[in-house]
Order: C-alpha cells, then structure tokens, then sequence
C-alpha cells in the first residue's frame, strides 16, 4: 500500500494504534551520504519481528514505505533500520528529516521466512536497498556457522558500503555488467552450492535476471526472490 487516502490512515492508526507503537528516534546518522542508519527505541512487546521481516512507516498524509528492519531486539525494545536515499521521493524526505528525539509511529512486521538455519550454504543477491536486509542476516549466519556469499550490484558511489556496515564474504559487480558477470559466479560453477538457501532482492529486473539463470542452471536449494523497486514504480 505505496498511497491511501488521508482520512483512511487516520482511521487505521485510530483503530489500530495498540499494534502500531510510536517510537523515539534515538539515533540518526549517515553511514555514507547514500545511506542513513535510523535507531529507535520504544514498546516493541507483542511484535514479531523475524529475520527479514519489514515494517511500514508513514512519510507523508497519504504515502507509505515499507523498510527492512536491519537489527530488532523485541525484549529491550530496539530497532535499527539502514535506509538507502535513491531520490528525493516521500520516503526519502522522511528519513533525512529525522533527527534524534523525533517520534515515529511504525506499523506491524510483516514478511515471509527467508532463513533456513539447518541449509549450511547461503547465497545473499542484492543491492543497495538490499543491505539492511544483508545486515540482518549477517549475525544469524556467522552465528550459526554457515557457509555464506554475499553479491551485491553497486553504483560506484555505494561501493564503501559493505565495508563500513562490517560484512564479510562480499564481492561487488557493477549494474552495466551485471547479465555478463552473473554466470561466472561460484554458485552457478560449484555443484556444492546447488542445495544452498538462495535469497535474491533489489531491483526487479536484475532478481528476475539471477532467478533465470538459478533454473536454467537447474539449482536445487530454496529460492526467496521479492524485488523492492522497479524503475518507474512507486513504492513496491
């Protein structure tokens, strides 16, 4: 639900406020100039924040986005969120307003389960609206000792990304070249990584790329696939 009218999201937060918590902005900070780091704390008893999980944020009167949250801890009521400014969209505005001590109202998680803890090999495609997702998925995989690839397809300008959000096992190819780049990759080459747990986000061209050439190379592991923008679309 990228737009709603006015008197629609009033109603909903009126009706729905006991599951929907306003939370306070603790922090603010820009990782990159690309990239801001939101933290915020408040109640988050009663919500069910899985690995990969997203929440809906309210920027404006009539528009919504959705945001991956990167790091939650329900019990000490913390959650991070890594937001990528692509644009100067509602969205975008939103979140290079925020400052620490500002109030935000976030609506129920909500996703599908992306994580197998007992597939050993995971493969992580995405790009920068990929990375708080990444990030999430960071310390379960490190925790649970699995054997992990992340790749993601970068501008220039958010290469230093990874690196300073602290992951690892990361390789960065450009978007021009990506259809040329993507076959030569270990998981299309290596049987071993045929059975592994694959989850393909981003732009939806280039998922719908990455999960063509998985079946034609006839995988055997679990493929999540969920595209997060689309030129010329608004809000996915």
């Amino acid at each position: 639900m990228p737009r709603a009218a006015k008197w629609f999201g009033d109603v909903v937060e009126s009706l729905m406020a006991s599951k929907m918590p306003v939370l306070t902005v603790t922090e603010a900070c820009y990782v990159n100039p690309r990239m801001k780091r939101i933290r915020l704390e408040g109640d988050l008893n009663g919500l069910d924040f899985q690995l990969g999980y997203a929440i809906f944020i309210r920027v404006s009167d009539t528009e919504y986005r959705n945001y991956t949250a990167s790091f939650a801890d329900v019990k000490n009521g913390i959650l991070e969120l890594l937001v990528f400014l692509h644009s100067d969209a509602p969205g975008c505005r939103f979140i290079k307003k925020l400052h620490a001590g500002d109030k935000v109202r976030i609506g129920m998680p909500r996703g599908i389960k992306q994580y197998n803890a007992a597939i050993q090999r995971q493969v992580f495609f995405g790009d920068e609206t990929s990375l708080a997702l990444a990030c999430s998925f960071y310390s379960f995989l490190k925790k649970n000792d699995h054997i992990f690839r992340f790749y993601f397809e970068l501008d220039a300008s958010s290469e230093d990304l990874p690196r300073l959000l602290g992951l690892e096992n990361f390789i960065i190819f450009s978007k021009e070249n990506l259809k040329r780049e993507l076959p030569a990759l270990p998981f299309f080459l290596q049987p071993e990584w045929l059975d592994a747990n694959f989850i393909l986000t981003g732009n939806v061209q280039s998922v719908q790329t990455c999960k063509k050439l998985l079946k034609k190379n006839n995988v055997r592991g679990r493929i999540f696939a969920q595209g997060y923008w689309m030129e010329g679309k608004t809000g996915l």
